[in-house]
């Protein structure tokens, strides 16, 4: 009994296996992060000043950068002090703490996107009542409900998951505390927690996914009856870039949390997991921007209100 253990620190062994190659894989990672950050930052910094996206659309997307935003700075600055230092450990209130914030911010994003496509479905299929159905407090009750459903989930799998005992090594083949890794170094039967978090896990993908599903399905027809070649054009635009982000998304976290263990490896688990954890919140604001014309002005506009300002300053001195 003494082998076990519910306080002693972890050892995340990181996400490489051959060290050779650390310098590189960390300056990809510290690029990738400094771009995710920046984006997601500018992203929320033009929706709130430019009123022309003012729009519940926009305002979806803000809490989406903010979701990105603290998703990525939960695993990666600690994946890349790692990646750099000889002592690679978390403590036990460290690692639940992380587990609690991934947790929260992955299953608020499962939610919004959900959302995200009930605010599609209402602007192309009921474009008149457009206003009144996603009005100001609409939109809030939504962001709302998905920061909630996705803390729910971090209140209740991350207590469960830090009072397993844990004995002999404290080796997580991972970079970061996620809970199937995590689970490998139980010493009891976790069983029957893990269905749980399966159950769990399934009905967080299958409410958005359904939300999702019949949101496009309504405007697929929708789309096809329309006479308006540039109508068609924009509605597909508009759509395409969240179909983007949620086959990522979704697909990464399906591979991770439904797919059963014999079919995949910690190898495995890790590439998906920086995929979702890494890589997605640096392209979630590239993708809304590059093919926005609405964001991309704001940003235009707001860089030659920056160079103006920056000439008038140096002509005054």
């Amino acid at each position: 009994m003494k082998n076990i253990t519910l306080s002693s620190d972890f050892i995340l062994l990181g996400l490489l296996v051959n060290n050779k190659a650390t310098g590189i894989v960390f300056a990809v990672i510290f690029a990738i992060f400094m771009v995710a950050v920046t984006a997601n930052l500018v992203m929320i910094f033009l929706i709130q000043m430019d009123s022309r996206l003012h729009t519940p659309m926009y305002f979806l997307l803000s809490q989406l950068s903010i979701m990105d935003t603290f998703f990525i700075c939960t695993t990666v600055p600690k994946l890349l002090v790692d990646m750099v230092s000889k002592e690679k450990t978390i403590s036990f209130v460290g690692c639940g703490i992380q587990i609690f914030l991934y947790l929260t911010m992955i299953g608020s994003e499962f939610f919004l996107l959900g959302l995200m496509a009930y605010d599609r479905y209402v602007a192309v299929c009921n474009p008149l009542r457009y206003p009144v159905l996603m009005n100001r407090r609409v939109c809030l009750l939504l962001a709302a409900g998905a920061w909630f459903g996705g803390s729910l989930d971090g209140f209740l799998l991350t207590p469960i998951t830090m009072n397993v005992p844990y004995c002999g090594s404290h080796s997580i083949n991972h970079f970061f505390c996620e809970i199937p890794a995590v689970l490998r170094l139980a010493c009891a039967d976790t069983s029957l927690y893990e269905t749980l978090m399966y159950i769990c896990c399934v009905l967080m993908l299958l409410i958005p996914i359904s939300i999702i599903s019949t949101s496009y399905s309504l405007i697929l027809l929708t789309v096809h009856r329309m006479r308006s070649a540039e109508g068609r054009k924009k509605a597909f635009t508009t759509c395409s870039s969240h179909l983007t982000v949620v086959s990522i998304f979704y697909g990464a976290a399906f591979y991770t949390y439904v797919l059963p263990q014999s079919f995949h490896t910690p190898e495995q688990d890790k590439v998906v997991s920086a995929l979702y954890t890494i890589v997605t919140p640096m392209l979630n604001p590239l993708i809304y921007s590059l093919r926005n014309k609405d964001v991309m002005g704001a940003f235009k506009k707001m860089f030659l209100q920056y160079s103006s300002a920056q000439k008038i300053s140096s002509s005054d001195v």
